[in-house]
């Protein structure tokens, strides 16, 4: 017999595929019996086994990764069965009545409203951060935002000991900001208690009398105008005027304006579940209640939602260790966001507005822009809609918390408008796109969308404009133009990673447009003032006009 030791290296390898361990030494060597093999074959052996255990080693990997895959995907089918199961046995007593009904009935009852069998069904869930934030991979980027806040504290108190001799621990921004809080609280009671009261009587009133009036469309509209009349002046006018005439602070004027928009959609919402309820009881012939409850509708418009329903599912207690927790957070974004103003905004914008804003102080404007707009954007995403609605949430032991989605693995604009806040895109959803397409009876899909985008624009500019004290229609116009183009073309058919560093890029460079340019005109509108500006002022930018020689009197403020 030859001796396997003796022979050549292509002898070895055919005769041995994979060498066990407990045939080897220490040194990686093959034991044998008497004889000691050449260590030319056994590097050969230590390669073989090497490179058999990284082959295996990638086979893991791949079956990993493919187990993972099935599991997520028989997980997703199992919750969607699950949701629509349980939107069947919801609307199990309605489908129950409309069988009773005639075909002419059935027929009137569809194009009298959209199917309720199609509303959003609330299920107990968790924020997907909450989830996330289990993951010591996902943990550890929280701990670096922690660390990079710490920073800029550290080099804030650095640079104003240098520069004052002393440690600076004020806040003048933000005590400028919160102006006028205590009128703030007041505008807001007011506000809050009329939400409270006026839609709730009139809804009361007219769900009394529409079943036994012969004078139905009267009251109809009787009611609909004192509501419309309603939101139009007391929360439409009051919190604005308010506003205007007192000159509140930019962080007072959000508080007020975000909650005048609040209170008009969740009205709206309040109405619109209850009409269509109260008509289907009358033309059935019930007797059912069709005005919920007092405190079901006090829940409504403390409950991190925009949608109305009776009743809500709830957890079983609240953890109130959580609350202050998401409190703490709150309040810590905030100082993140002034920390973010105070070392990479306020000094680039008070010397940029000094300067000639040309192409290339424009263009250097966006780019430097763009860090401190997508810290800002990551801090308001993580204080409102992850923080304070969670916060709210437990404390009122509201069980759907899927306030958003997982935006930010979006490979399409279209995906990432649907993900990135739930709350308000289910109430654009409902009330504004369905509705629209149940007037048009289903016919201009594009014209419903094109309307979703115009309200959404609308809105998020008036906010600014009220909020700045100053027209500037650059979200608007993102939103009209670059907005809705990329809806179309960056749409859900796009897939792969390189679609996802698309629309990072273009979210990148939207933020710093804008920091750029509502910062350049909010140091123009206080540099170059007008003291009593014409209509054709207020609405002409005044960054295009105002330059340093023009204005050398204020260069030392």
């Amino acid at each position: 017999m030859v001796n396997e030791g003796a022979g050549t290296p292509r002898n070895r390898r055919g005769s041995h595929k994979v060498v066990s361990s407990s045939d080897q030494d220490g040194t990686g060597a093959e034991r044998t019996t008497g004889e000691v093999p050449f260590p030319s074959n056994g590097t050969v052996e230590v390669e073989h086994i090497i490179s058999a255990k990284l082959q295996l080693k990638k086979k893991a990997e791949h079956l990993k990764a493919d187990l993972m895959r099935q599991f997520d995907t028989q997980v997703n089918e199992f919750m969607d069965s699950l949701i629509e199961e349980s939107a069947s046995l919801g609307s199990s007593h309605v489908s129950t009545v409309f069988q009773s009904l005639s075909d002419k009935e059935k027929s009137k009852l569809r194009h009298t409203q959209p199917s309720q069998a199609q509303s959003k069904q609330f299920v107990i869930r968790r924020s997907l951060l909450d989830d996330l934030f289990e993951v010591n991979h996902i943990r550890t980027i929280y701990h670096m935002f922690i660390a990079l806040l710490i920073l800029f504290i550290f080099s804030t108190l650095v640079v104003d000991f240098i520069d004052e001799g002393r440690l600076v621990l004020e806040f003048d921004l933000l005590v400028y900001a919160f102006g006028q809080f205590p009128l703030v609280v007041v505008t807001w009671i007011c506000m809050f208690l009329s939400s409270l009261v006026v839609p709730f009587v009139l809804l009361s009133v007219w769900a009394g009398v529409y079943p036994t009036s012969n004078y139905r469309a009267l009251w109809t509209v009787l009611a609909g105008s004192l509501l419309l009349l309603y939101q139009g002046l007391f929360l439409g006018f009051m919190p604005t005027y308010v506003v205007l005439k007192n000159g509140l602070p930019p962080a007072s004027c959000f508080i007020l304006i975000l909650e005048q928009v609040r209170l008009m959609m969740k009205t709206h919402s309040f109405i619109r579940e209850n009409v269509p309820r109260v008509r289907s009881l009358e033309r059935n012939k019930t007797n059912s209640v069709a005005v919920p409850q007092f405190t079901q509708y006090i829940y409504f418009l403390f409950a991190p939602t925009l949608i109305y329903r009776d009743n809500y599912p709830r957890n079983p207690c609240i953890r109130w260790g959580y609350v202050a927790t998401k409190f703490s957070q709150v309040l810590g974004s905030l100082f993140y966001a002034y920390y973010i103003l105070v070392r990479l905004c306020i000094p680039q914008f008070r010397s940029i507005s000094m300067q000639l804003f040309d192409l290339r102080a424009m263009v250097l404007c966006v780019f430097n822009s763009i860090l401190p707009g997508v810290l800002v954007l990551f801090l308001a995403f993580f204080a409102f809609l992850h923080c304070w609605l969670n916060a709210f949430a437990e404390m009122l032991r509201f069980g759907d918390r899927m306030f958003y989605k997982d935006w930010w693995n979006s490979t399409s604009f279209a995906n990432y408008y649907r993900t990135w806040n739930v709350v308000v895109h289910d109430w654009l959803y409902y009330y504004v796109y369905r509705d629209f397409l149940w007037m048009t009876q289903k016919r201009f899909r594009a014209a419903a969308m094109f309307v979703v985008f115009t309200v959404s624009a609308v809105v998020h500019e008036y906010v600014l404009a009220i909020c700045f004290g100053f027209f500037y229609p650059v979200l608007f116009c993102l939103f009209m133009c670059f907005g809705m183009v990329f809806n179309f073309v960056l749409h859900d058919r796009r897939k792969g990673p390189i679609w996802n560093v698309i629309m990072w890029t273009m979210l990148f460079l939207g933020q710093g447009v804008l920091i750029c340019l509502y910062s350049q005109e909010w140091y123009a509108q206080r540099y170059c003032s007008i003291e009593e500006p014409s209509f054709i002022d207020l609405l002409k930018p005044r960054s295009w006009t105002c330059y340093p020689q023009t204005n050398t009197a204020v260069d030392t403020h």
